[in-house]
């Protein structure tokens, strides 16, 4: 200790030396000057006067260069020394030239920061009204800012300032703020916090059993990503020991003081948390009867509170140790700390702390229980307004900052309500040009629909004009089979019959003219009857006209197109046993397959066929034209039609075609479908 003392003490020297011979520093050597300074005035091993001086220097430094970001970074470090060694008279001041330096740059970051710091200070000289609201400002500039770290840290600190003026509900609610603001964030030390926070709050609502589910949320998170800063594996086994305390499971807060105690850092990082955790393991062994090491372990936390300063500690050591004597028996060493207790509660305005003195006065003294009481009671109520008081001035507070900024954004609110309006203008223009866009396309398909209707009307007529010609040729084919058979063949085999007859003639020429004439009769008869047979069998193949049409349609094809058709039908086909609605998209896919076939293929040769296949009835056109790609989608609406055609009838529709190699085009219609 003594070297960094002597090494120290050698850089001072230097520094002084430097400065008494006035000589005139480059910007190199000022800061390095104040980097020195600003490395001394941190460094706890030094004397607290030498680092005050050295982070006096530093201040004076900074004060006289121009304001720039790294001019106000190293006033917030100047700042941060400050609130270190309790100077809070600079530490105030500090933060308010940076707030002020930060405003006339407009640096937004900075602004927010030193209001935190301002919240600071008020809360370290217990102004909660001023707190509350500068912490209020750095958290509206931190939401603008999406800063959710130091939003979340902003809130933990509004929630702990709450939790001090006992407004319990509105700590919790910070809390949770803060929890969930931070939930994106990988600040895991402000989110224990606010664990602990949460867990603070819920002991004090005598929800115990919540406030063990946080400070167990806030152990695993310290466990798991290795909070070792502030001893907090430690502090939040001290926490979990006091709400058993609370719940009076005194052995189980025992194990969790004794488990914390085991963390020998606690002496040298945290002795504010070695001494209250000395206090409650003796005040828990006090309450089950356990005087081992008591008075002893009181006597060490309460030396350990006075080397710290710590009062507020210091007056429940006495406390507790006036509840120990008593159990003793031991009434004027119980009396003397109760006294003192209260004494040193009055000395520093603790009202709380007066409150538990009194209360254990009135235990050792029942005779002067009711003047004990009758005080407590007056301070009590005293104390519940005023914390009424304090929640009463954050809500006016926040509303009084709201209103400021609702006054601020009240002009960027009208800008928005005038963009607002000439975005709605600009959505009615559009959905008026969509609306009327969209009638047209309603209007488009409506004349498809009627086009459709139209056409089918016009095949419907079609087939009835086929079926009268093809009735026309039928009844005409049957009259000419009928006029052959019964009146030529009649007649024919009348001539045969007086032919015979004369066949009586024996001589020989006779005879072979007979025979000649009889042989070229049989063979006219035969012909005759051969002619009959065809015809009517012609007859059974055109039972039905939409083959016929069917040929119209081919025989139209040639007229247009150089490519070669052949047309193959299953001659077992019974048309009139299939559907209507089937043969007309039959005939317009075929239709639609021939025109695109004119159009783009290029074929020298096509091919139809129609086949039935069981419940299957299948047409396949196949041309060897130029192809093309079936992945890629078409722009017309030809295969479209076809498709939708075979859908209307639950049939299958298969295009198969490649670039060079021609297209055959399958659709298979089932003979019975759910289709009426």
């Amino acid at each position: 200790m003594k070297k960094y003392y002597l090494l120290f003490f050698v850089i001072g020297l230097l520094l002084l030396g430097c400065s008494k011979k006035k000589e005139k520093f480059s910007e190199k050597s000022i800061s390095d000057t104040l980097a020195t300074y600003l490395t001394l005035a941190n460094e706890d091993t030094i004397p607290y006067e030498d680092r005050l001086s050295y982070n006096k220097k530093a201040f004076a430094i900074l004060i006289n260069q121009d304001n720039d970001s790294l001019n106000r970074v190293n006033l917030f470090k100047v700042a941060n020394r400050y609130f270190n060694m309790n100077n809070f008279v600079d530490y105030h001041k500090t933060a308010s030239i940076i707030a002020e330096r930060s405003k006339s740059e407009k640096d937004t970051v900075s602004i927010a920061k030193a209001y935190s710091y301002l919240g600071d200070y008020y809360t370290n000289t217990i102004q909660q009204d001023s707190a509350y609201s500068y912490y209020s400002k750095a958290e509206k500039l931190y939401k603008k800012l999406n800063d959710k770290s130091n939003l979340g840290g902003v809130y933990i600190k509004i929630a702990t300032l709450q939790g001090y003026a006992n407004d319990f509900l509105g700590s919790e609610l910070s809390a949770i703020k803060a929890l969930n603001t931070l939930r994106d964030t990988e600040d895991k030390s402000k989110i224990y916090d606010a664990y602990n926070i949460l867990g603070f709050v819920s002991n004090e609502l005598k929800d115990y059993d919540k406030a063990l589910e946080y400070h167990n949320k806030a152990l695993d998170l310290a466990i798991q990503n290795k909070l070792t800063v502030y001893n907090e594996v430690s502090n939040s086994l001290n926490n979990i020991g006091n709400v058993y305390q609370n719940q009076q499971r005194y052995e189980e807060a025992i194990l969790k003081f004794k488990e914390a105690l085991k963390d020998k850092s606690l002496i040298v990082n945290r002795p504010v948390l070695y001494g209250i955790l000395l206090d409650n393991l003796a005040y828990s062994k006090l309450k089950i009867k356990d005087y081992s090491q008591l008075p002893e372990l009181f006597f060490k936390s309460m030396k350990i509170r006075d080397s710290l300063n710590l009062t507020a500690g210091i007056i429940y050591n006495k406390i507790h140790l006036s509840e120990f004597y008593s159990v003793k028996t031991d009434t004027i060493l119980s009396k003397k700390f109760a006294e003192e207790a209260l004494l040193l509660s009055r000395k520093t305005k603790n009202q709380r702390a007066i409150l538990n003195s009194l209360k254990q006065l009135g235990t050792i003294e029942p005779q002067k229980a009711s003047i004990y009481s009758e005080e407590y009671i007056r301070i009590n109520d005293s104390l519940q307004s005023a914390e009424r008081k304090a929640k009463d001035k954050f809500a006016r507070i926040e509303y009084e900052t709201d209103e400021i900024i609702q006054q601020k954004d009240k002009l960027a609110e009208q800008n928005r309500n005038i963009l607002f309006f000439f975005g709605l203008v600009v959505m009615i223009g559009i959905l008026l040009f969509v609306i009327k866009n969209q009638r047209s396309k309603t209007k488009e398909l409506m004349l498809k629909q009627a086009q459709q209707k139209a056409n089918e009307d016009i095949y419907n007529l079609m087939l009835y004009q086929q079926n009268k010609i093809e009735e026309g040729r039928t009844n005409e084919k049957v009259r000419i089979a009928q006029e052959l058979h019964d009146g030529i063949l009649g007649r024919l085999f009348g001539a045969r019959l007086n032919l015979d007859s004369l066949n009586k003639r024996q001589d020989e020429d006779a005879i072979t003219s007979r025979n000649n004439y009889l042989v070229e009769l049989k063979n006219i008869e035969q012909d005759i009857r051969e002619i009959s047979h065809d015809l009517n069998r012609e007859k059974h193949a055109l039972n039905n006209n939409f083959i016929g049409i069917v040929n119209n349609l081919i025989e139209q094809q040639e007229t247009v197109s150089q490519a070669k058709v052949s047309f193959v039908v299953d001659m077992e086909i019974e048309w009139e046993k299939i559907e209507n609605y089937i043969k007309i998209n039959l005939y317009r896919i075929l239709q639609e397959a021939l025109l695109n076939i004119n159009k783009y293929a290029q074929a020298e040769n096509v091919r139809i066929e129609i086949i039935k296949q069981e419940k299957t009835l299948r047409l396949t056109v196949t041309d060897d034209g130029v192809g093309f790609s079936v992945s890629k989608k078409s722009k017309g609406i030809g295969l479209q039609n076809m498709l939708s055609r075979a859908e209307a009838c639950e049939a299958t529709f298969d295009i198969k075609s490649k670039i060079g190699k021609g297209t055959t085009i399958t659709v298979a219609f089932p003979l019975e479908t759910n289709q009426k």
